[in-house]
């Protein structure tokens, strides 16, 4: 393994185990990098002063710089923006490489965020169109949350990456890249698919290769939107440069 990634739900509601999950990666693990994504609101100075020699990439969500849009998503409580700026600071404070995540949608595929992206100068910005998942954000009775009155077309995702063409930033993912591209792995760990079925059996009780046998993970798609980069702080050199590739992900 050469990279995890902590993701949620918001992995600094529980800031201890995340620090000490964080240092153990680095120095026990001895991975090339370590990044979190989170919304931001509970992120302290004090966490990244203590843990941010053992983080590569800290990844804030942001799907608005207005801050009335991002209320009526469901983010934050009118302080987001806010908060995202004073995040950039810190990672540029303590040497974390600074990433956006923004979910492109109904409510702010038409807004121009260039002049915001201009001044945080994130090293990477992962633009997703909204993404309806079976069992999670679709209109099933046992589904918390229904997406799909934030769903965009295809050519609304792609009119904003238009718009923001001049970010050299900017990585999009459409769902034709995203839905199964990604290895997620529970907290029991075990692979979850986004076909349906059920999740893999723990990676501790039978490996991983035989845990991802029972999962689909779309290889092509993975390196089409741009999963090899160079995930790893400068000082510390580049990971997927050069002749890095395909015979790096043999397990």
């Amino acid at each position: 393994m050469k990279k995890l990634n902590f993701a949620g739900g918001e992995p600094f509601l529980y800031p201890k185990f995340l620090g000490e999950m964080i240092d153990f990666c680095k120095q026990d693990l001895h991975l090339e990098s370590v990044s979190i994504v989170t919304n931001g609101s509970l992120v302290k100075e004090s966490f990244l002063r203590k843990h941010g020699h053992n983080l590569d990439i800290l990844a804030v969500s942001c799907d608005s710089f207005d801050e009335s849009t991002n209320i009526a998503i469901g983010r934050g409580s009118g302080d987001q923006v806010k908060k995202l700026y004073q995040i950039a600071g810190w990672c540029e404070k303590y040497g974390i490489l600074f990433k956006i995540n923004t979910v492109v949608n109904r409510l702010n595929h038409a807004e121009d965020m260039n002049a915001h992206l201009a001044v945080l100068r994130p090293f990477r910005w992962k633009c997703f169109q909204v993404l309806i998942v079976a069992g999670e954000n679709d209109d099933s009775p046992e589904t918390l949350r229904n997406g799909h009155k934030f769903t965009i077309s295809d050519e609304e995702f792609a009119g904003f990456c238009e718009r923001h063409k001049g970010q050299k930033a900017l990585v999009p993912e459409p769902n034709s890249l995203m839905a199964k591209s990604y290895l997620i792995l529970d907290e029991y760990l075990r692979f979850l698919d986004r076909t349906g079925k059920q999740p893999s059996r723990p990676v501790v009780e039978v490996g991983v290769r035989r845990a991802l046998e029972s999962v689909f993970w779309d290889e092509d798609a993975f390196l089409e939107r741009g999963g090899l980069y160079d995930w790893v702080k400068p000082e510390m050199g580049k990971a997927c440069g050069g002749d890095g590739g395909r015979e790096d992900l043999e397990w």
